[in-house]
């Protein structure tokens, strides 16, 4: 049985996730509007199969409810410019690392994002 790999992605929300949600904004005190607001995520599913699950409504066994919901309201595609230099990674906790990596990255850079 092949072994499962992890790969990091990124979903462009819409801006309104901004305005509209408090949490969110609390958690990107740094952002002035200027870039985009952000989704980072990790799966063990291709990006796009996992697009797809968040813009219908499913929440993982983990119970990441706000991600999901937040996604699945203001998701808007995947950002793979931001993630396709990022390979799959071999273990769960690889990947939740370099989601972090990724995310607080792109929060440098001037981008509002969310992560688990």
């Amino acid at each position: 049985m092949p072994k499962t790999k992890y790969s990091i992605y990124v979903i462009e929300l819409s801006k309104r996730v901004f305005t509209e949600d408090r949490r969110f904004r609390e958690a990107n005190p740094q952002f002035n509007g200027v870039l985009q607001c952000l989704y980072v995520g990790m799966t063990s599913k291709t990006p796009k199969e996992r697009f797809a699950q968040h813009k219908n409504g499913y929440v993982n066994k983990k119970g990441h409810g706000l991600a999901a919901k937040i996604v699945q309201k203001y998701g808007m595609y995947l950002r793979s410019s931001l993630y396709q230099h990022i390979s799959p990674l071999d273990s769960r906790a690889e990947a939740l690392k370099m989601e972090a990596t990724l995310a607080l990255e792109l929060r440098r850079k001037g981008y509002a994002v969310w992560y688990n």
